[in-house]
């Protein structure tokens, strides 16, 4: 994992994409790994998938302040 989650909050709308979509592709490379049997710790799945959650969630409340600011 790349970021913590109060880094995370700091981070723009835009480098919350980026950062989904790296973390989305981490996610996928530890699938693969998983199935050719090269992954030692399968736990790191299951942070993965949390974190593209908590990002996720970040980037739905940012969607949701400009709503209600556009909507003020």
């Amino acid at each position: 994992m790349a970021r913590q989650n109060d880094e995370l909050a700091d981070l723009s709308l835009a480098e919350l994409i980026d950062e989904l979509r790296l973390t989305k592709q981490e996610g996928l490379n530890l699938r693969f790994r998983n199935a050719t049997g090269q992954l030692e710790n399968t736990a790191e799945i299951r942070k993965v998938r949390r974190q593209v959650a908590r990002i996720n969630t970040l980037i739905r409340q940012r969607e949701i302040d400009e709503a209600e600011k556009a909507s003020t």
